[in-house]
């Protein structure tokens, strides 16, 4: 993340920065493998995987989100204006990256594969809790602002829409880390990285 932010501390869309991911990822990693748009089958149904990296002892999947909200600017090199529009349903955000997880978990039940799903935005109600006296709403369980344990059962709406429902096998300590400051409202970049399966306890890409 530290070379990527250098050349590109902003995206135009959440494909650009899959892209931009996986192209720093054979510079700074030339023996692995990267895959888009993977499908993954399991029990006759497809899903389909942001990206693979094939390493020379294991295997990494990765899911990508890109939340945000209305920015203008220009940055990077070589310079580039950005217009971000602003997707306004953060709960919806929450529910897509904890499915993402759960994705990962199943992805990931063979051995030598494990992975990450990684969320970043400008969005600052993704990253801060809840203030005094916040009356639960229908995606309480699937905050996932800094300090919050997800783990088991997840439900949408105190379970009254069953189809939201996420299942976690494991536990996950959420922590954000800085990404790229551009000033002005919005201009605050911060990602969420969840090591899911071996890359928990160690590095990934084997």
């Amino acid at each position: 993340m530290e070379n990527l932010r250098r050349r590109r501390p902003v995206f135009h869309s959440e494909a650009d920065l899959q892209h931009s991911f996986a192209r720093v990822l054979w510079e700074l990693a030339p023996e692995v493998e990267s895959r888009l748009e993977v499908p993954q089958r399991r029990s006759g149904k497809t899903e389909y995987l942001d990206l693979l990296c094939i390493g020379p002892k294991a295997r990494t999947c990765i899911e990508f989100k890109y939340f945000t909200r209305r920015w203008n600017g220009v940055t990077g090199v070589p310079a580039e204006a950005y217009a971000l529009r602003a997707h306004a349903a953060t709960d919806l955000a929450r529910l897509h990256f904890v499915r993402d997880i759960a994705r990962l978990e199943r992805f990931c039940s063979q051995t030598e594969q494990n992975g990450l799903a990684l969320m970043l935005t400008n969005e600052p109600a993704l990253w801060t809790p809840p203030g005094p006296g916040h009356r639960p709403t229908r995606d309480h369980e699937f905050r996932i602002h800094a300090g919050v344990e997800l783990a088991g059962t997840r439900l949408w709406a105190n379970g009254t829409y069953e189809p939201n429902t996420c299942i976690l096998e494991a536990a996950y300590r959420l922590t954000w880390d800085a990404y790229s400051e551009q000033g002005g409202s919005g201009g605050e970049f911060r990602y969420l990285a969840v090591f899911v399966g071996p890359a928990a306890s160690g590095a990934a890409f084997g």
